[in-house]
């Protein structure tokens, strides 16, 4: 059997992120179904005497395209270019010039959007956004919340759940259920990380052996630091940058999973806890009611509602009996994200065939 060839253009893994991760995963699970695999990164490896220019933000973005934009004629030699997105500056940057370039080369376009922010995105921009949008031959989004918000704004999409490579997470069901409390999200405003310090602060007034590692790295990172140093609640870890090779280890010595986000779609995150029986606490945003079902596979809250965190995460450990039945129903909802489940349907994806 002949398969095209995919070109991905996606976040590296330099950039640590639900983006890459999942790119990673797609290109590795492609390739040992024979598929051949190319991949080129919107975040290009800099040369030794220029990664200095990292830290400033507007060289960075500059020697950044000025690698990115030549490198995508390598598009010529692939069949279907799978690009992933974000929202607003973002999209213009990395998916728009992979997308005309691919069509420029005639080849079919499938853009990948994960962004939860896909409503603020598609009601602000221009007319000319829009249009640029309809380069691709195929919009994919991981979520039926995702697909709402693209009808509303007169797109058709399918829709790809996220894939959580279930073979790296090893379920353990929590006996006992201990305070062991973990987050997962990079260190940026929209994931809300000060909701998660201050929900814990207050757990720890009744459960002061309580703990809580905080994995990733980003933009707030001094803050919440500042933040956790003035609540003054103890037992917190700031593990920094985890890689994803790392991640079912962090999962595995935790019991419990928080996340406070603001805006959101379907978080990998949310799915690794799920695989590994961690249960999973989190904020009711964007698209997490659709994975997260109230009481069956997870609790969800308000955002900003860090009292209502920690009565969350109380009532599981005072009732470990829900927090393993929430548990292996999460574990059961993971299933429905491995490869075998999608495999056909990116297929179709990529000749444009129905699935």
């Amino acid at each position: 059997m002949s398969y095209p060839i995919i070109a991905f253009v996606a976040a590296s893994m330099r950039t640590l992120g639900g983006q890459g991760v999942q790119a990673s995963l797609l290109i590795r699970e492609l390739r040992a179904e024979g598929y051949p695999v190319m991949f080129l990164p919107i975040d290009p490896s800099f040369p030794a005497s220029a990664r200095w220019l990292r830290r400033l933000p507007g060289a960075r973005t500059l020697l950044n395209q000025a690698l990115y934009l030549p490198s995508l004629l390598g598009l010529r030699r692939a069949h279907v270019v799978h690009v992933f997105a974000a929202s607003h500056w973002s999209f213009l940057i990395s998916p728009v010039p992979a997308m005309l370039a691919a069509r420029c080369l005639g080849k079919r376009v499938v853009l990948n959007y994960h962004s939860g922010e896909a409503d603020s995105h598609l009601s602000r921009c221009s007319r000319a956004t829009h249009l640029l949008m309809r380069l691709a031959d195929e919009i994919v989004v991981p979520s039926e919340f995702l697909r709402e918000v693209f009808e509303r704004h007169g797109y058709r999409v399918r829709v790809m759940p996220n894939v959580v490579d279930l073979s790296s997470f090893r379920f353990r069901e929590r006996l006992p259920l201990r305070p062991r409390l973990l987050s997962t999200r990079n260190l940026e405003r929209h994931y809300g990380v000060d909701m998660t310090l201050r929900a814990f602060s207050v757990l720890k007034g009744r459960f002061p052996e309580a703990t809580l590692t905080i994995a990733g790295t980003g933009s707030q990172e001094s803050e919440l630091r500042r933040l956790a140093t003035r609540l003054g609640a103890g037992g917190i870890c700031f593990a920094g940058r985890v890689e994803p090779r790392e991640m079912a280890r962090l999962y595995d010595e935790n019991d419990i999973f928080l996340n406070s986000s603001l805006v959101d779609n379907q978080p990998l995150s949310i799915l690794e806890a799920f695989a590994a029986g961690t249960p999973v606490v989190s904020t009711a945003s964007g698209g997490i009611p659709v994975m997260v079902r109230d009481g069956e596979t997870g609790l969800l809250l308000p955002r900003r509602d860090a009292a209502a965190m920690a009565a969350a995460v109380g009532s599981l450990l005072e009732d470990p009996a829900l927090a393993r039945r929430i548990a292996r129903r999460a574990r059961e909802e993971a299933t429905e994200h491995a490869w075998p489940r999608v495999r056909d349907r990116w297929a179709a994806a990529y000749t444009g065939a129905t699935s």
